[in-house]
């Protein structure tokens, strides 16, 4: 079990998570490149882990597409910094990269979601899939 450590740009949240990295993905889809303010947001999915907020709850605001599955955004209300999101019912927390404050220990796996992406975004080699990888 690994232990990650994060926080808001602001500082005000901070935050725990115990768990396993289960992969590391740029996100291109519509809406990560829309709450991110970039041509993708950087997402680490910790599985069963165990999300601890150490200061700043009450600073942690959300907002959900109506229509959407899994998508939602949480975030600072002071700074509007993005933060983890816990989904119990998949078994996993998404954690917006940049808020981490310990290093990961895997680098990214893939780029999901690459036909939504703006032509400007950038390209790496990294692999790249329409969806969800398998």
């Amino acid at each position: 079990m690994s232990t990650y450590q994060g926080s808001c740009l602001c500082g005000q949240v901070s935050y725990r998570i115990e768990g396993e990295q289960l992969a590391f993905y740029h996100c291109h889809c519509q809406r990560c490149r829309k709450s991110s303010g970039t041509g993708h947001a950087s997402n680490v999915r910790i599985s069963g882990g165990d999300l601890s907020w150490l200061s700043g709850e009450g600073n942690i605001n959300s907002y959900r597409v109506p229509d959407a599955e899994r998508f939602r955004n949480d975030f600072c209300n002071c700074c509007g910094s993005p933060l983890p999101r816990k989904f119990p019912d998949h078994g996993f927390i998404v954690v917006p990269a940049g808020t981490l404050d310990t290093a990961l220990p895997e680098k990214v796996d893939a780029r999901i979601f690459y036909g939504s992406r703006v032509e400007w975004s950038c390209e790496d080699g990294l692999p790249t899939f329409e969806t969800y990888p398998e």
